[in-house]
């Protein structure tokens, strides 16, 4: 297979697939490693397709064909896991998605990593593969201070979850 066929396939991949694929599991479906996985997503990003790296893998974008309600919310609370995975699980059992997070760094400005967790089960792998890795998140650069971009299917949905922030403490206002 030559390098154009495998990221034909590459993207063949991500076009069928319904949630992220890690670069391990694309480099053994590929029969390459996952540093060539990496690199391919790179030269298909060059070429203008908008491959997005998530923790829990790579996903094709593909624009929202039903109505979503995306707003910033600035939030402050501690670094550990247990207090992110609340944070995180407070926003996503309404309903909504977490689509990244965003620091401002004294030397770099915005800092942002996507996240794309909507479900339990995202958080939950998310937090532990901070735990496996021994990450710390970058609101410890901020003394906790962080924005999320969400999404919600409606305004009453992102209501809920700034009240839901609110009330734990959370939404930094």
């Amino acid at each position: 297979m030559t390098q154009e066929e495998r990221r034909d396939k590459l993207l063949d991949l991500l076009r069928a697939a319904t949630g992220p694929l890690t670069g391990s599991h694309l480099s053994g479906v590929l029969g390459v490693t996952r540093q060539i996985i990496v690199g391919d997503v790179a030269v298909l990003r060059a070429r203008g397709e908008q491959i997005v790296a998530t923790p829990q893998g790579y996903l094709l974008y593909k624009p929202q064909v039903k109505a979503v309600h995306r707003s910033t919310v600035a939030v402050r609370h501690g670094t550990d896991n247990e207090t992110i995975a609340d944070e995180l699980n407070l926003i996503v059992d309404l309903g909504a998605t977490v689509l990244d997070v965003t620091v401002e760094h004294p030397l770099y400005g915005e800092l942002t990593a996507k996240l794309q967790v909507s479900s339990r089960a995202e958080v939950a792998q998310f937090v532990h593969k901070m735990q496996e890795l021994q990450a710390e998140p970058l609101s410890v650069l901020t003394d906790g201070y962080h924005l999320h971009t969400i999404e919600a299917p409606t305004n009453e949905v992102m209501g809920a979850v700034r009240d839901a922030l609110r009330q734990a403490g959370y939404l930094a206002e």
